[in-house]
């Protein structure tokens, strides 16, 4: 703890420039600058951050205290001022239903990307026609009609097994026909 005589010292020296001085004062009053900050910021990390936004404007303004004596109160106010400042700034917060976020979609396709897609989407297409017939009408019931396992066993007239079967087979003779597209 600093005496009001050193104290006043110490301020005098830092004015002309004694850094080690300012250093000490800064320690000093480290503590209170942060009280006072997060009493007004009522946020730990904003409070830490605006301590050491006050300890370089007051090294910088020192010079122009012109009561040495009156340091302590100095400083508080830069550090109220600054807090002011800060929140009067801070951005208003917002709450939002995740709801509201969940709805909106960036188009984000390129042209190009929406061309490739059509052009993949016309090889699916080909690579469906060159299928026998019951492998296109499963793969077509099950991925462009939406129909269930359950829907397409009543409609093919097979138990839920054997369409399982039909699409895992389809599949893999649609993915044979379509190996060109495939990078190599």
């Amino acid at each position: 703890m600093v005496d009001e005589l050193e104290l006043l010292q110490l301020v005098e020296l830092a004015q002309s420039g004694d850094r080690q001085a300012f250093g000490v004062l800064a320690r000093q009053f480290e503590s209170t600058i942060f009280a006072i900050a997060l009493r007004r910021l009522r946020n730990r990390t904003e409070a830490a951050e605006l301590t050491q936004d006050v300890l370089v404007q007051a090294m910088r303004k020192l010079p122009q205290l012109r009561e040495p004596e009156r340091f302590a109160g100095w400083l508080r106010r830069i550090t109220v001022r600054m807090a002011i400042n800060r929140v009067v700034r801070r951005p208003k917060e917002t709450i939002s239903s995740p709801e509201i976020f969940g709805n909106i979609r960036g188009e984000g396709r390129s042209p190009l990307e929406h061309v490739l897609k059509g052009e993949a989407a016309g090889e699916v297409k080909a690579g469906l026609r060159k299928l026998r017939a019951l492998d296109r009408a499963t793969l077509l019931a099950f991925y462009f009609e939406g129909q269930s396992l359950i829907e397409m066993s009543q409609q093919f007239q097979s138990p839920v097994g054997t369409i399982k079967r039909r699409l895992h087979t389809a599949r893999n003779r649609l993915k044979d026909v379509l190996t060109h597209l495939q990078p190599a």
